[in-house]
């Protein structure tokens, strides 16, 4: 069993990094940084910025988004508490990041990673599978918007924001999505109006119920499940929902 033991921190004045400490993950590598702020809407940072800087959420939702040539939003992913934002081998900010609301981050230099990767050559392993993490997601982001019709990519999206807030195990009704219907439009490739419209053919399928702009309760969830279009995958929720059914009711 491993035995718990106080850690003694030494602060690098120029970068606010805790030195001379056994760093058990890259989140540690903020423990000491201030928290700032950011306001509905204001950015982290622009695509093509010099990547100087890595951000961890400390609440709050950021929003991933590129402007492409017509002038048109894409967003490629939500970050929320605990991500890391900014994890890229590149010099330049590769998309651009805001705050979807109210946002607490913590912000580390690029310089004062790179030291700590030298010093800590056990953080490699976790920096290299967050990248694996973000290609992951990118790939699932393909897949999504060239395979799936609007009624798949929403079902798909609210299972997703199911999993992510999920505690032990247990699956969430209730989900309180803090990015708004045009948000959900620009990550999914949907028009706004297609995805106000596919969410009230969900609700008069009996699958959820809208309370608001912003909160969703999913009544039936292996229908969400099945509507989603991966079957594989469904086939090994329904003994989920079939356990969370037996257990709540």
């Amino acid at each position: 069993m491993l035995q718990a033991r106080s850690i003694h921190l030494v602060v690098d004045n120029r970068d606010g990094v805790a030195l001379g400490v056994q760093l058990a993950n890259l989140s540690d590598l903020f423990v000491r940084q201030p928290v700032e702020q950011l306001s509905a809407g204001q950015a982290l940072f622009f695509e093509g910025d010099a990547a100087k800087h890595l951000f961890r959420v400390v609440s709050g939702t950021i929003r991933i988004f590129k402007i492409i040539s017509d002038g048109r939003r894409v967003i490629t992913r939500f970050l929320h508490a605990g991500d890391i934002v900014g994890v890229s081998l590149k010099d330049l900010y590769l998309n651009s990041a805001d705050a979807v609301g109210d946002v607490c981050v913590q912000r580390l230099s690029r310089k004062a990673l790179e030291q700590e990767l030298v010093r800590t050559p056990e953080l490699g392993p976790e920096m290299f599978a967050r990248m694996c993490d973000e290609m992951a997601a990118a790939q699932d982001q393909m897949v999504l918007l060239s395979r799936k019709n609007a009624e798949e990519r929403i079902c798909t999206f609210l299972r997703a924001e199911m999993r992510r807030v999920a505690a032990g195990g247990e699956i969430v009704a209730v989900l309180e999505l803090p990015m708004t219907r045009l948000d959900v439009a620009d990550y999914l490739g949907l028009t706004i109006e297609t995805v106000s419209r596919t969410l009230t053919k969900l609700v008069n399928k009996g699958i959820l119920a809208v309370s608001g702009r912003h909160v969703v309760r999913i009544i039936r969830q292996a229908g969400l499940a099945q509507l989603c279009g991966d079957d594989d995958e469904y086939a090994g929720e329904r003994n989920l929902v079939a356990c969370w059914a037996r257990q709540h009711h």
